[in-house]
């Protein structure tokens, strides 16, 4: 079973902010929804842009490469619903951000 590792601190996600981390040599997009983190694959299913440069509105993160969306609540794409992102499970610990990779 996967461990949960710290990636950052609920101070370094804002409400409505995304960003990209690495964790153990895979990397990750965080998304803080209304105070919910959010985990994602990086990498868009399209044409590999970084998810977490995106935009974020609501649960809704739009690629900055073509603008395809996916749900970062459960990584299906809003865009075409053929394609998705693998999502990671997140759990919060005081003020950490631990995702289980």
């Amino acid at each position: 079973m996967a461990d949960f590792v710290k990636v950052g601190t609920l101070s370094d996600l804002k409400p409505g902010q995304a960003r990209t981390i690495d964790v153990k040599g895979n990397a990750l997009a965080l998304y803080n929804v209304g105070g919910s983190v959010y985990a994602t694959a990086n990498t868009c299913a399209h044409r590999g842009g970084p998810l977490g440069e995106g935009s974020l509105d609501g649960t809704i993160v739009t690629c900055p490469w073509h603008a395809f969306q996916y749900d970062v609540t459960n990584g299906r794409c809003a865009t075409n619903p053929a394609l998705g992102v693998a999502c990671y499970p997140v759990r919060i610990d005081g003020q950490d951000i631990l995702v289980q990779v």
